[in-house]
Parts: structure tokens; C-alpha cells; sequence
């Protein structure tokens, strides 16, 4: 299946005085790739290798990337006579539409752009390409085609560390409990779709508030609960921890590496 990839958002929250610090948030790196990167081999590791990215926000370094792709940045190779001979490549055979979706276009609106991209896809696969996961894909995939839904989106535990107070008469606390512990969900950002959901993505309007809310009114839209690995990367500090548990080789979501 397609997978579209959402790579146009500014990322404030990453802004930092380190190096890249200007870079869109999937270009953010995490050891010797970037954050879309790794989101593309999990992809990939599954068999899907026909991408959609939607730009915006620092496209130009999304395309420079890849039109200057080396395979020798995370690949083992073998120079000999002047000649580079790979011995494993990432990228030899992905398809990549990078397509500029606007620079300030909500995330409903940049996968409206793309639609002409989609056509004659019964399903495909969307992400926001600043998460990583070791959730199995192919099961997600068969349960949603065997629910018949429109559009299916992976949950996951709340990861902060806030806690839920209980308040009692006069204020009293009556109980404090970790939201982790909360019998609560939140979005994931790993969906499978049908086109069905473009009938409900106004112009300008959002993936998730839009159309996965007016399927879920619908009965069109299934979860997936996963409480296996999931980390967001929407912070520097998430970034930063990423990229140092890369360094340790503690890299769960690198099911490639298995």
C-alpha cells in the first residue's frame, strides 16, 4: 500500500539553539538519519515502499535529502579501485512523491492535495513521520480490512507523567492516580484509510478533528490499543532521548535491524 507521510508542520516545539535547530521536524535527527527516515524503513520493513510525503515547512531540506541520498551513511560497503560496492542499501527500491502541500495547510488539507497520488487505492497507510513504534503492522492492517470500517487509527497509553487528583468536598484530595494508569487513549498517529475519508475532510480542515471524528459518529472508524513501543518526537528533549537510546542500541523501533 501507499503511505503518505505528514512533513510539513514547523515543529515549534523543537525549535532549539542546536545544530539544525531550523530544520523541519522530520529532518530532526535520531543517529545517522532523520526522523522521516526511520518512520520509512518501519514502513518498508513491511513491505510498503511507495511513499507520499507532503511538504511545507522547510521542504527544500526534505528534498535536498533525498536527491542527495548516500547509502553509505548507514549501510556497510566496500571501496575498492575507486569503486564503492554496497553490501545492504535503504532506499534502492522506494518510490517517493514529494509533493509541496503548503506551508501553513492543516493536515486534513495537505492529504486532500495528495489525493490525486491515491487513485485506485482501495487503502493506504498515513502518518504523522515525527513517531516511531514497534507495533505490528500487518495485524493492523488485517484487522481493519476484516472490520470493514473506513478508517482505522492506532491508540496508545498516555505517556506523560501528570497525575489525575481526585477533589472531595472543601477540596480535599480524594485520590491521585498516574495518567498512565487512567483507563484513557490517545491518538497514536498510525492510520489506515479509505478513500471514503476525503468525504468528510472539508477544505482546510483536519485529519483527525474532521474526518476520523465524523466516521467515528458514523461507526466507520476502529482502533487498534497498542502498549508495546511508542515514542513521540515533538520536543527536543524527545528527540534528544531517541537519538541517545539509538546510541545505547536500544532501538525497539527498528524492526529492520532484527
Amino acid at each position: 500500500m501507499k503511505v503518505v507521510l505528514f512533513c510539513g508542520g514547523r515543529g515549534s516545539r523543537m525549535r532549539s539553539d542546536l545544530p539544525g535547530g531550523d530544520m523541519p521536524k522530520p529532518m530532526q535527527l535520531v543517529g545517522p538519519r532523520p526522523l522521516v527516515w526511520h518512520v520509512m524503513r518501519y514502513y518498508a520493513h513491511f513491505g510498503h515502499k511507495e511513499f507520499v510525503l507532503c511538504l511545507g515547512y522547510g521542504a527544500q531540506h526534505i528534498k535536498d535529502f533525498f536527491l542527495t541520498y548516500q547509502e553509505t551513511v548507514s549501510n556497510d560497503f566496500v571501496l575498492s579501485g575507486g569503486q564503492v560496492r554496497l553490501l545492504s542499501a535503504d532506499i534502492s527500491d522506494w518510490t517517493i512523491t514529494l509533493a509541496d502541500t503548503g506551508v501553513d495547510s492543516p493536515i486534513g488539507e495537505r492529504l486532500r492535495r495528495v489525493r490525486e497520488h491515491l487513485d485506485g487505492e482501495e487503502m493506504f497507510l498515513a502518518n504523522y513521520a515525527d513517531v516511531l513504534t514497534d507495533a505490528p503492522l500487518h495485524d493492523i492492517v488485517e484487522r481493519f480490512s476484516a472490520s470493514g470500517a473506513g478508517a482505522s487509527m492506532m491508540v496508545v497509553p498516555p505517556t506523560n507523567t501528570f497525575h489525575v487528583i481526585e477533589l472531595g468536598e472543601r477540596g480535599l484530595v480524594g485520590g491521585i492516580t498516574p495518567v498512565a494508569d487512567m483507563p484513557l487513549w490517545v491518538n497514536g498517529g498510525f492510520f489506515v484509510l479509505t478513500p471514503e475519508i476525503f468525504e468528510h475532510i472539508p477544505e482546510n480542515g483536519d485529519l483527525v478533528a474532521d474526518g476520523c471524528a465524523e466516521l467515528a459518529k458514523r461507526g466507520r472508524l476502529v482502533a487498534y490499543p497498542h502498549r508495546g513501543y511508542w515514542r513521540p518526537s515533538d520536543t527536543v528533549n524527545q528527540r534528544l532521548e531517541l537519538d541517545r537510546a539509538w546510541a545505547r542500541g536500544e532501538r525497539p523501533w527498528a524492526l529492520w535491524e532484527a
